[in-house]
């Protein structure tokens, strides 16, 4: 009864190890409002605290390790980290190479541009012809931009949207392609983003910008996606997440 009674004892704790088990987390970290470096060189931003909602919700120690844009998918398939939460849009692109969560947030793309530059209401090829336009590498922005403006503007790419908005300030682009949520909290509500605009329209072609942005996982981990989805289910329905977004933004980004 005693040798039963220890087995099980065993048995209990080592359940209890693999539910609170440990994750590394990607996090961009030069994305603000999702996510930065703060003066004491901790991730901070909307990502981070999605994450830490999340990890509380299904027991585990995540750990958030910065990664570059670039390397997010090629860590994750490296294994050298276990999820990607980088306002990573669901594509279809992305799907051969990740699977994904269900979205955690939906945020449409927008031009941006010195106020009263591009007085449309809609930006096409044509109104912006000889125009130089600035988007950040390898991101979904820029393969809009190349595939629909590349024809009749220059295109230049940058490694992170810091960059991109530096040049755009400083007058090397005259326009760049972003989220529209880091576009107006990370550049126009800043000193840097004094006399720039949202330019045009909100733009939402699902061919290149997916339905949402998801968390990212290892192709065929569909154990840890459903943690996710479940945590995720919860922190929607019991109000963390709009308490979340709240801290952040005055709309929802849902």
């Amino acid at each position: 009864m005693a040798l039963f009674a220890r087995a099980f004892l065993v048995i209990s704790l080592l359940a209890g190890l693999a539910h609170a088990d440990t994750l590394k987390i990607a996090i961009e970290g030069k994305y603000p409002p999702f996510s930065q470096m703060d003066a004491k060189g901790n991730l901070s931003g909307f990502d981070v605290d999605i994450v830490k909602a999340l990890c509380k919700e299904i027991k585990a120690d995540c750990q958030l390790v910065q990664v570059d844009w670039d390397n997010l998918i090629p860590a994750l398939n490296k294994k050298q980290v276990d999820a990607v939460v980088a306002m990573m849009s669901v594509t279809e692109d992305r799907k051969k190479l990740v699977d994904f969560t269900q979205r955690y947030a939906n945020t449409p793309a927008f031009f941006f541009a010195k106020a009263k530059r591009i007085p449309y209401v809609f930006i096409t090829p044509s109104r912006v012809a000889k125009m130089v336009i600035g988007v950040q590498a390898d991101t979904t922005y820029d393969r809009y931009v190349s595939e629909k403006y590349a024809a009749t503007s220059k295109v230049v790419r940058y490694k992170a949207a810091d960059e991109m908005y530096a040049a755009l300030s400083r007058g090397d682009v005259d326009l760049v392609l972003d989220d529209v949520v880091v576009g107006y909290y990370g550049f126009l509500k800043t000193p840097k983003g004094k006399g720039f605009d949202m330019v045009g329209s909100a733009i939402v072609d699902p061919k290149y910008f997916g339905d949402g942005q998801a968390i990212a996982v290892r192709k065929g981990d569909k154990a840890l996606a459903e943690r996710f989805n479940k945590a995720l289910a919860t922190i929607l329905e019991n109000g963390t997440h709009q308490r979340i977004q709240g801290q952040y933004f005055f709309f929802s980004i849902y």
